[in-house]
């Protein structure tokens, strides 16, 4: 068993723009096939720019605040409880839209 609490971990930035922080729950090989687990937190205008995981799925949760997700070119408005699966391969993209924080919670799998 691992207990761990985000009160507990220190941020650091996300391999793509370490602007935008993380707080890491979950590294690789602390369970099988996953990569991390974590929770991000892009500032009102912040962008996670445009990337692919070739290796991997990405799984976000939308916590709290409102933005923009662009899969392959498509825009998806984000909202608090809103779940989506990026595919291998898939390129995406995350603009904070809103005037408060977006906070994403979010694991990703090996494939």
């Amino acid at each position: 068993m691992k207990i761990v609490s985000l009160a507990d971990l220190p941020a650091e930035g996300v391999s793509h723009d370490p602007a935008i922080r993380k707080q890491v729950l979950l590294r690789r090989g602390e369970l099988p096939h996953l990569m991390q687990f974590a929770q991000s937190r892009l500032s009102p205008g912040q962008v996670a720019r445009t990337h692919v995981h070739r290796d991997m799925w990405e799984v976000f949760l939308i916590e709290q605040g409102t933005g923009v997700m662009r899969v392959d070119g498509r825009p998806h408005p984000l909202a608090p409880g809103l779940c989506i699966a990026v595919a291998p391969g898939e390129s995406h993209e995350i603009v904070s839209t809103g005037p408060e924080e977006l906070v994403l919670t979010y694991f990703s799998v090996a494939v």
